[in-house]
């Protein structure tokens, strides 16, 4: 499974020197994960609502150049593997040149909404990723 998503940078998401502060790439994998789940028909929304949580465990960042104000980022989110446990989702942010600025990993559990025990990954998401693989 594999989506695109263009953003342009703001003004509000750098620092002095007109450089997107560092946080804002977590941001960025957010936007471009929730715009592929979008996308894939499953919205995260919809997931919760029928009882399970997706907490993120870890992120993992490696920068390579900086984005700034004026650029627009294409964010380029992928599965590449149906999850059971635990849900992995790669990143890589590039700007308007083709340039890799950064690349990532969240990896998101699965909790029961109610209990906030951890289970297995609902079977309309393993479907909707299985197919798209």
């Amino acid at each position: 499974m594999k989506s695109e998503l263009e953003l342009d940078i703001r003004y509000y998401e750098t620092d002095q020197m007109g450089i997107v502060h560092h946080s804002n790439y977590i941001r960025f994998f957010e936007c471009g994960r929730s715009d592929m789940m979008q996308k894939a028909g499953l919205p995260i929304e919809k997931i919760e609502k029928a009882g399970v949580m997706l907490p993120v465990v870890s992120v993992e960042c490696h920068y390579k150049h900086p984005a700034y104000m004026g650029d627009r980022i294409r964010i380029v989110s992928s599965i590449d593997k149906v999850p059971m446990a635990k849900l992995v989702v790669k990143s890589e942010i590039y700007n308007q040149d083709g340039d890799l600025l950064v690349t990532g990993e969240v990896v998101l559990g699965f909790i029961d909404a109610l209990t906030r025990h951890p289970v297995r990954c609902p079977e309309s998401l393993a479907k909707v990723i299985a197919d798209s693989l």
